[in-house]
């Protein structure tokens, strides 16, 4: 399918890779502007990202040594733990040999090359392209490649089928007003009927969409809510430690959960979930994170208040019968960078209806 609207870039994905690698210093080689926007949230979350800068003379006659030399610069300023050098466009259509600029540098420091560019169909060859470098090098094992090739294989076919590249243009969409929907989850809550409480999110993004359950927990504390959670200690280094951080942080809150599922499994545990909300019979449900990994099957005839980050995840939660949806249209700069849960604009919104 060609797609209308913008889709995520196979570069930035790269680069947060490098991030759950525990990843110092990125080098982007390419000109100045590329990927810029995440490159400078990214420095936020702790990962220096340099750039080799690019211009039009080097388009012509290659930029290895601006590699080499930004390689050598970044040893020696920052005394990194491990590098990576990211591919661009620019860099793919000269034929750039990374692996050779590396090699070339002298530099001691362990570093990957991903090869990439941003005209792949699906963001996830920047995901694997980084991660088969880091299984090459020993970050990280065969076992560990095979599981996260399984897991975007399946993050991939939840958004084809009930996402945001479920169609060739989605109209985008704040959703529905918070206050409005606040009020009546507070209703549903409060009514004596069952509930559950669902985080099903995407890494990072954990740390603001864990708000709205604890929110929910604030405002309705004796209500008969099932909670749960995908914060299992699974994945990259990166993942396995927001996982913990935030449990413990939802624990000492007092909100008590089942675990299903880990930060990066979000694609690929929807079945489970849709199994146990399935046990559970809940009338209604707050389905956090990625809403739309649950089949529709497992929701039907269930309230479901189901909260985004993705504008453009609107109609198709809608389209499957999702009667509420809330979007966090600013988590992702928000949840960067941060080590503690960070109160969402719903949550906000339950605790003073509350």
């Amino acid at each position: 399918m060609k797609y209308m609207h913008p889709r995520p870039s196979s570069i930035v994905a790269a680069l947060y890779t490098a991030r759950d690698l525990d990843v110092d210093v990125s080098i982007l080689h390419g000109p100045s502007g590329c990927s810029f926007k995440h490159a400078r949230l990214l420095e936020e979350d702790g990962m220096r990202v340099l750039t080799t800068s690019l211009a039009d003379n080097e388009f012509i006659f290659g930029g290895q040594k601006p590699l080499e030399d930004v390689l050598r610069y970044a040893e020696e300023h920052f005394s990194p733990h491990r590098m990576a050098v990211i591919g661009t466009c620019v860099a793919m259509i000269i034929g750039e040999d990374l692996t050779s600029a590396v090699e070339n540098t002298g530099i001691v420091t362990p570093t990957i090359a991903v090869d990439i560019h941003a005209g792949y169909s699906e963001n996830i060859a920047g995901v694997l392209a980084t991660l088969e470098a880091a299984q090459v090098a020993g970050w990280i094992s065969n076992e560990e490649l095979v599981r996260q090739r399984n897991l975007m294989e399946k993050a991939n076919e939840v958004e084809r089928l009930r996402g945001a590249a479920s169609a060739a243009y989605i109209e985008p969409s704040r959703g529905d007003l918070k206050h409005l929907a606040a009020r009546r989850l507070i209703e549903c809550a409060r009514s004596g009927h069952t509930g559950v409480a669902v985080l099903n999110a995407k890494k990072e993004t954990a740390y603001m969409f864990s708000d709205e359950l604890i929110a929910l927990h604030d405002a309705c504390p004796d209500a008969d809510i099932t909670y749960i959670a995908n914060l299992a200690d699974r994945g990259l280094p990166k993942v396995r430690a927001d996982a913990k951080r935030i449990l413990d942080e939802m624990t000492a809150r007092n909100v008590d959960c089942e675990i299903i599922g880990a930060l990066d499994e979000y694609g690929a545990n929807g079945e489970t979930l849709g199994q146990r909300m399935r046990e559970l019979s809940p009338s209604f449900a707050l389905l956090c994170g990625v809403p739309h990994a649950i089949p529709p099957e497992f929701t039907q005839g269930i309230e479901c208040f189901s909260v985004t980050n993705g504008p453009r995840q609107v109609e198709p939660l809608r389209a499957i019968g999702h009667r509420h949806v809330i979007v966090e249209i600013d988590l992702h700069p928000k949840t960067l960078g941060v080590r503690e849960i960070v109160e969402s604009e719903f949550g906000a919104v339950l605790r003073s209806l509350a």
